[in-house]
C-alpha cells in the first residue's frame, strides 16, 4: 500500500448523525480506511431522537460502544397510555432481555452523539472532517471520486447554506454511504424518489431542562402518551435533567401562535412548574412516513434518514438507521477484503427495506391511536383496550409490546437459507443471553461468536462433518466454532478429555434461553447454526447437513481473487471471555 494515493479510502460517509457515526465505529473496528464528512462545523445542541430500543444496545455492544452509552441514558422506563383526567389506561412493559439489553431506553442526543464521535478517537483509520460538506461525486466501476469543501454549517428545520466550492478537495472511495439526513443532497444527486406520505398535522417540540437544584420531575416518572382529545401530548424523560413535551397543533392554530413564548408556558405549565426549567428549545414540525426508492446506486448507498423517515412515535428513526449501518457495514468489509462478490451490497436494501416500512407503519399507527381528536373515538378507544387488557393473553401481548415488528427478514430476500418452517430460526437473529465459558467467567453470547461468522452447535462440535478445506475457507473469514452446552451439561468424566479441541469455543447456557430458541425452531441437540456477522441465521440443520449449508454460504459469498483494497490498519478483533 505504499503507492496508495493519501486520498483514496474504503468508505467516505457523508454525514455523522448516529448512522453515520454508528458506521464508523463499525467500519473503524473492522480496519478500514474510512472519511466520514459532516458539514456542521459543531454538534446540533439540540435533541432529535429521545429513544433506542434493546435490537439497537445490542449493535452498540457489537460496534464496542454499548456500556459508555448507557451510562448516560435513562433504562427501564414505562411507557403509559394516560387519560385526560390523569389515570393511566396502559403500561408498556417487558422485563425478559431477548438481547442481552434492557428494551427501552432514553437518551438525550447531544450526550449520545458525542459520546459517540469522541470515541472514534481509538481508530486511526478513520478520519473525521467536521465543516466540510460533499458538493460533487462522480462514479465508475471502481471508484467513487468526489470532492469537498467548507461549509457554512447548517440551520436546522431551514434549507442548508451552500458550501464553498472555490476551494474543494478531490478524493476516491471504494462506497460512499450517505447517511446526510432526510433533506439528502446526495439522494437529489442521484434523483432518488421518496415515496409514502407526509402528514399535515403539526406538533409543537418543547425542550426543557430543570434548573439548577429543581426538583420538577419527580412527579413524571415514566414516558407518557397523554391520550387527551382535548391536547395530546407526549411527555418523555431524558438523562441529565432534560425532559421533552411535544403537543398536537390544533386546527386553526399557527405556528407562531404555538412557538410563542406566552403559549409555550402555557403549555407547559399543565405540566410541571414553568420557572424551575429552562427552554432550550420550541420549534412546530410535521412528520413524514417515506422511503427512497432505490437505497443503491453503482457504488453510492443511501442510509438512515436519506433512505427513510420515521414518524417519531415509537422512537423507531434513529433506530432504523443504526440497524441500516450494522447491515451494511459488515458486508462493505467482506466486498473490501475480497470475500464476498459486491453482489452482496444488493442484500442490504433487499433486506432491510421492508422492516423499516414496518416500523414507519406501526408509528403511524401509534400516532393515530394516541392523537385521536375525536372524543366520541377517543372514549371507544379507551373501553376496547381497557377491555384487551383484561384478557390474558392478549392483554400481555399488548403490555409486552409484541406487535412491534420483530427483525426478520421476509421469506426469499435475504442473504441465508429459506424458512422450512414458520418459526424457523433462518432470516432472524439469534438470541444473546448470558453463557458461562469454559474458564467460569460470564459473558453476553456475541462477545464469544465474535464480529464474523459463527458455527454454533447444540451440544454437538459444528465441524464435526465438515471437510479440512471447508474448514480453513471459514477459518480465512475469521469464523468461530462454538459448542452450546446447558448449564452444567458439559462432558465430563473420565472418559472424557479434560481439555476442549483446539479451535473450538465451549460455554453453557445459563438461562436455557439458547437452547429453548434451538428448540422453537425446530432444532434438537445435533443441530447446528451457522450465524452471520451481524447475528442473523444463514442456516439451521442437524449437523449430517451443515457442509451443506456453508458450501450454500460460501458460494453466495462469491469473492473475488483480488480484494478491491485491504486496509493497511488491519483488523481489529475483539476479546474474548474464555
Amino acid at each position: 500500500m505504499s503507492n496508495e494515493r493519501s486520498q483514496d479510502f474504503d468508505v467516505a460517509i457523508v454525514g455523522l448523525g448516529p448512522t453515520g457515526l454508528t458506521l464508523a465505529h463499525f467500519l473503524g473496528r473492522r480496519g478500514l480506511k474510512v472519511l466520514a464528512l459532516e458539514r456542521e462545523p459543531e454538534f446540533y445542541g439540540n435533541a432529535r431522537a429521545v429513544y433506542t430500543d434493546d435490537e439497537c444496545m445490542r449493535i452498540f455492544q457489537e460496534a464496542g460502544v454499548a456500556a459508555e452509552l448507557e451510562a448516560d441514558m435513562v433504562l427501564d422506563s414505562p411507557v403509559q397510555w394516560v387519560l385526560e383526567d390523569g389515570s393511566v389506561l396502559g403500561q408498556l412493559r417487558r422485563f425478559d432481555r431477548p438481547y442481552g439489553w434492557t428494551m427501552s431506553n432514553f437518551l438525550y442526543q447531544p450526550y449520545f452523539e458525542t459520546k459517540l464521535e469522541k470515541m472514534l478517537s481509538r481508530y486511526p483509520n478513520v478520519q473525521i472532517m467536521r465543516g466540510s460538506e460533499l458538493v460533487a461525486f462522480e462514479q465508475d466501476n471502481d471508484w467513487v471520486t468526489f470532492k469537498h469543501s467548507a461549509s457554512r454549517g447548517v440551520q436546522y428545520g431551514r434549507a442548508p447554506a451552500a458550501a464553498d466550492a472555490t476551494d474543494a478537495t478531490t478524493a476516491r472511495a471504494r462506497w460512499l454511504v450517505a447517511c446526510d439526513g432526510g433533506r439528502s443532497g446526495v439522494r437529489s444527486q442521484l434523483g432518488i424518489k421518496m415515496v409514502g406520505k407526509s402528514f399535515p398535522e403539526p406538533w409543537l417540540v418543547v425542550d426543557i431542562k430543570a434548573k439548577t437544584g429543581a426538583d420538577c420531575f419527580h412527579h413524571l416518572p415514566y414516558f407518557n402518551f397523554h391520550c387527551d382529545p382535548k391536547r395530546p401530548t407526549v411527555s418523555c424523560p431524558q438523562p441529565g435533567g432534560h425532559h421533552r413535551f411535544e403537543f398536537l397543533v390544533l386546527s386553526g392554530e399557527t405556528r407562531e401562535q404555538m412557538e410563542d413564548p406566552a403559549t409555550v408556558r402555557a403549555l407547559v405549565s399543565r405540566h410541571v412548574d414553568y420557572d424551575k426549567v429552562e427552554v432550550l428549545r420550541q420549534l412546530v414540525y410535521t412528520f413524514n412516513a417515506l422511503v427512497a426508492e432505490r437505497w443503491r446506486m453503482g457504488r453510492v448507498l443511501l442510509a438512515g434518514d436519506a433512505a427513510h423517515m420515521t414518524p417519531q412515535f415509537m422512537g423507531q428513526g434513529m433506530s432504523s438507521g443504526v440497524r441500516d449501518a450494522h447491515n451494511l457495514a459488515w458486508k462493505l468489509d467482506a466486498v473490501l477484503r475480497g470475500h464476498a462478490d459486491p453482489s452482496l451490497i444488493d442484500s442490504y436494501e433487499a433486506e432491510r427495506k421492508p422492516h423499516a416500512k414496518d416500523m414507519i407503519d406501526v408509528s403511524v399507527r401509534m400516532k393515530e391511536f394516541v392523537s385521536q381528536p375525536n372524543p366520541v373515538k377517543a372514549a371507544l378507544r379507551n373501553a376496547l383496550v381497557a377491555l384487551l387488557l383484561k384478557m390474558p393473553r392478549l392483554g400481555d401481548y399488548i403490555r409486552e409490546a409484541r406487535w412491534k415488528p420483530p427483525p426478520t427478514y421476509p421469506n426469499g430476500v435475504y442473504f441465508g437459507l429459506s424458512r422450512t418452517r414458520r418459526n424457523g430460526a433462518e432470516g432472524r437473529p439469534i438470541p444473546q443471553p448470558q453463557v458461562r465459558t469454559f474458564g467460569g467467567r460470564r459473558a453476553l453470547l456475541d462477545v464469544v461468536l465474535g464480529d464474523n461468522f459463527a458455527l454454533v452447535g447444540y451440544g454437538v462440535d459444528p465441524r464435526a462433518t465438515l471437510a479440512a478445506h471447508t474448514i480453513g475457507r471459514l477459518e480465512s473469514l475469521n469464523a468461530r466454532f462454538v459448542v452450546l452446552y446447558p448449564y452444567g451439561g458439559r462432558p465430563q468424566g473420565s472418559g472424557v478429555s479434560p481439555t476442549s479441541p483446539v479451535g473450538l469455543i465451549e460455554i453453557e447456557d445459563l438461562s436455557g434461553e439458547a437452547l429453548a430458541w434451538f428448540r422453537k425452531a425446530g432444532a434438537r441437540p445435533g443441530h447446528v447454526a451457522l450465524v452471520r456477522p451481524d447475528k442473523f441465521v444463514y442456516a439451521m440443520c442437524p449437523a449430517a447437513g451443515i457442509a451443506e449449508a456453508v458450501t450454500h454460504a460460501l458460494r453466495c459469498l462469491g469473492g473475488v481473487s483480488t480484494p478491491e483494497r485491504v486496509a493497511s490498519a488491519g483488523r481489529r478483533e475483539p476479546d474474548l471471555a474464555a
